[in-house]
Formats: structure tokens, C-alpha cells, sequence
């Protein structure tokens, strides 16, 4: 149950029940937005008509389907069965101007930018105020070398948005790009690279975080067609520490298909980290180990600290993961890979027995907001010890007192905390209405979970 609310309200804040049992239940998320926003870029950009089953309805995507919008392709989206259907421009729009608004995106500016820039147009993509701060000079610096002209128009701080583009088309040929702010550089120059005018080989500066993310972009490129067997992979060793070169064959082109989104598993997390809090079972259907997204390694972190993870095949809703049992105790652990999750992580840590030390997530200062900073500040302000370090956190659970948890504008922050929040009174979750970035329904899904009603001020 949760109190009625019309998706216009914007609540100051929301107040959970209590839990004073273990959660129990199962739940199929909404589709990923990874997914959703790296299968729009290929379906826009491919030869014929793109079906797309499973998409995810929230800012992050809307933002992305209403770009190629603007720029004049044909785009039908059912909301009510989750379903897309895109004619792909072939590589050009048809309208070959605008200034694109991308919210606080980082896939959607990275991904078009890069996509863009292999067409013929002059484009301005900008966002709210937290985007100028949100890292692109490396996409930037990597595009020039395959020849793009465009240029960052922050003249505060030049390495962010917005963008101006004065597309003429890719060369291609040799490109670098580091690792160590964001996998999504890497991700968008990989899915432009097929539309260079000759062969690309991109290699990566230093160590790539979230590499699964980029794993996962090879695979919806394979999909929609791109001979995948050109890409490869190198570990290369210099004096300057391990490389990563990434090949494509050029030029190539999308076609148009029939592409079903996974759930997303970063939204799974937080149904896994309710079980893993309150000592429950949560089963996320549609989802298995085997899938594309990184992020449902959570799961085994869980594990680690004392929880049960099984997982199977239900013949009506696919492959499903179940966390069972509680957290008992802290862990050490590299979340490089799945660091869209360490919120999550954060929330079980306060109530595992022992510290929690998170390493290998220094980009995450760059997200939606500071997802090291601002998240030692709220664990602080809720009781508990937390330690900033470079790289992450280490947290040390004490008893917890209710307060006002600022969630920053982050969907993570939010979604994340409101774990937190139904285990100890007094607690508000602040601006509540972030989560439409990437899970609308969020709370009412959460809500449901508990089967307590919930209460927006």
C-alpha cells in the first residue's frame, strides 16, 4: 500500500513505516536504463525499424528518446507495455540542428555527443546546472582525433558541459581516452566508432573503471548487427602501467531489430539490500547471473557478508536471483566495477556488525553528485562513523538517531537511504521525486514490499 499521489506533486519529503519484520516477497523492476539508453542510440543511428521491448520510462531515457525527436526521426513509444518503436536515420538525422537539453544525464550527453559527431550538423547539448559540473573533456579530446570539431562552451570549467558540435563526420583511425573518470567515454566513442570512414583502435589511459558497463556495450552493438568479431581486446603493458585497446572495423552500420531490455539490476539492489537488512528473502525476477548488466554482482557482495543467494529459471518470468538472510557482518571490498551500487552497500553497511571499507570508486565524485562526500556526510548526520578516503569510504555502524536525509538531487542517494529510513524513526527522506531520473515508481514499489502505507509531506 502506499498513500495516493499524483506523479505532478512534488513532495518535500517521505516518510516511511517502521519495519518490524523481515521482508518477504519477489519483484520484477523496470527495465535498465543502461540498457535502454545504449539500444536508442543504436536503434536511432541503424539502417530500418528497431523494436525495443522493456524500456525504462524516466528522466534519464526521456531525455535521450527526446533528443533524436528533435532532430526529426520518427519514434513511438507505448508506454503502457514498455515498448519503442524507432525508425533509424542511417547514420544522419533528418534535421541536422539543435540545442539539446539532456537534464543531468551522463549517458545521454555522452552517448549523443559521441553519435553526433559522426554526422554532418551543428549541435549545442547542455543540462541543468549539476551537468556543467559532470566531466566530458576526455570524450571531447578523443572525438578531435578522429577529427570532430567541437569544443566545450563552459568557460568556467572546460572539461564539462554544454557542448558545442560542428558535425563533419568521423575519421577514425587511432583515439585514447582514460578510464579513471568514466566508462561512458569509452562506451560512446565505441558505438559512434562503426560510422568512421576508416577502421578505429581506441586505447584506454590507465585502469577502466566500470568495465562491465563497457562489456555490455559490445553486446547491444552485436545485437543491432555490428560485427562484434572485429572488436578486441588487448592488455597491453608499457611503462606506464596496463592498456586497453579496443578495435572496430569501419564503416559499418546498424540495422534495424527486435531488442528486449533486462531489468535493471541497479534497481534490483535495493529489493536484495531490504532482504539483506531485515533478514528477509526478495526474489528479482526476470534477472540471472548470466546477464549483461555488471551490477548484479550485488548480489554476491550480499553473500559475502552472510546473506543466501540462489538463483534459477521460472518457465513464465525467465531467469530470477533471491537474496535471503541477513548482513551480519562488514566487509572489505573493490566496488570499481559496480559502483553504482555503493550507496546501496552503504545503507546494509550501517546495520552489519564490524567496519564496511569501499574501495576503487574515486570517480563516483562525479556523478549525479558526490557519491563519496556527500554520502560520509549523511551516514554522519544519521549517527553512525564514516571515514573519506580517496578512492571511497569506510563505515562504521553505531546506533542510528532519525534526521532529514539530503539526497542531493541523486536518485541513488534517495533510493539507497529510504532502506535506511524504515528502520529508524524520526527519519525523512528529502525530495523524494529524484528517483523519476532513472525508477519513478520507486517508493510505490518499495511500499508495496513492505505493505505499510507511506506518507509524502
Amino acid at each position: 500500500m502506499t498513500s495516493n499521489l499524483s506523479r505532478d506533486t512534488k513532495p518535500r519529503a517521505v516518510s516511511l513505516p517502521i519495519v518490524q519484520k523481515p521482508i518477504v516477497g519477489s519483484i520484477r523492476v523496470p527495465g535498465s536504463k543502461s540498457l535502454t539508453n545504449r539500444a536508442v542510440i543504436c536503434a536511432a543511428m541503424a539502417q530500418g525499424r528497431s523494436v525495443l521491448s522493456g524500456v525504462l520510462e524516466s528522466e534519464d531515457t526521456t531525455v535521450m528518446v527526446d533528443a533524436w525527436r528533435q532532430l526529426g526521426l520518427r519514434i513511438d513509444w507505448d508506454r503502457d507495455r514498455c515498448q519503442i518503436l524507432i525508425d533509424g536515420c542511417s547514420g544522419q538525422p533528418p534535421i541536422d540542428r539543435g540545442d539539446l537539453f539532456i537534464a543531468n544525464s551522463g549517458t545521454s550527453i555522452r552517448f549523443l555527443t559521441a553519435a553526433l559527431a559522426a554526422t554532418q550538423g551543428t549541435y549545442v547539448l547542455d543540462g541543468v546546472p549539476r551537468m556543467r559540473e559532470r566531466p566530458i573533456g576526455d570524450l571531447i579530446r578523443g572525438l578531435r582525433n578522429w577529427g570532430a570539431e567541437l569544443v566545450s562552451q563552459n568557460t568556467s570549467n572546460p572539461e564539462c558541459p554544454p557542448v558545442v558540435l560542428k558535425a563533419v563526420g568521423l575519421r577514425g583511425g587511432s583515439s585514447s581516452v582514460r578510464g579513471d573518470v568514466s566508462s561512458q567515454f569509452l562506451s560512446g566513442m565505441l558505438m559512434a566508432a562503426p560510422y568512421c570512414k576508416e577502421d578505429v583502435e581506441i586505447t584506454v589511459e590507465g585502469s577502466l573503471v566500470s568495465k562491465p558497463y563497457v562489456d555490455m556495450t559490445i553486446l547491444v552493438m552485436k545485437s543491432f548487427g555490428v560485427s562484434v568479431d572485429a572488436v578486441s581486446v588487448d592488455a597491453v603493458q608499457t611503462v606506464s602501467g596496463t592498456h586497453s585497446s579496443y578495435r572496430v572495423r569501419a564503416p559499418q552500420r546498424y540495422r534495424g531489430v527486435e531488442y528486449a531490455i533486462e531489468p535493471d539490476a541497479s534497481a534490483a539492489s535495493y529489493f536484495w539490500a531490504a532482504a539483506a537488512i531485515t533478514g528477509g528473502q526478495v526474489r528479482i525476477e526476470g534477472l540471472c547471473f548470466e546477464a549483461l548488466q555488471g551490477d548484479v554482482g550485488f548480489a554476491k557482495v550480499l553473500e559475502k557478508m552472510g546473506c543466501q543467494v540462489i538463483s534459477g529459471v521460472d518457465p513464465n518470468t525467465g531467469g530470477w536471483i533471491e537474496v535471503s538472510g541477513r548482513a551480519a557482518r562488514g566487509i572489505d571490498i573493490d566496488m570499481s566495477n559496480i559502483s553504482d551500487t555503493v550507496q546501496t552497500l552503504a545503507a546494509v553497511a550501517l546495520f552489519a556488525q564490524g567496519p564496511t571499507r569501499v574501495r576503487g570508486v574515486a570517480h563516483n565524485r562525479h556523478k549525479e553528485t558526490d557519491r563519496i562526500g556527500d554520502l560520509v556526510r549523511e551516514i554522519r548526520r544519521l549517527g553512525a562513523e564514516a571515514q573519506e578516503h580517496e578512492d571511497g569510504l569506510t563505515i562504521y555502524p553505531k546506533e542510528l538517531r532519525g534526521c532529514e536525509i539530503e539526497t542531493y538531487r541523486d536518485h541513488r542517494m534517495a533510493m539507497s537511504f529510504a532502506l535506511v529510513a524504515m528502520m529508524v524513526p524520526g527519519c525523512l527522506v528529502l525530495d523524494p521525486r529524484c528517483t523519476e531520473k532513472t525508477y519513478p515508481k520507486y517508493f510505490e514499489d518499495l511500499g508495496r514490499m513492505i505493505d505499510k502505507p507511506l506518507e509524502y509531506l
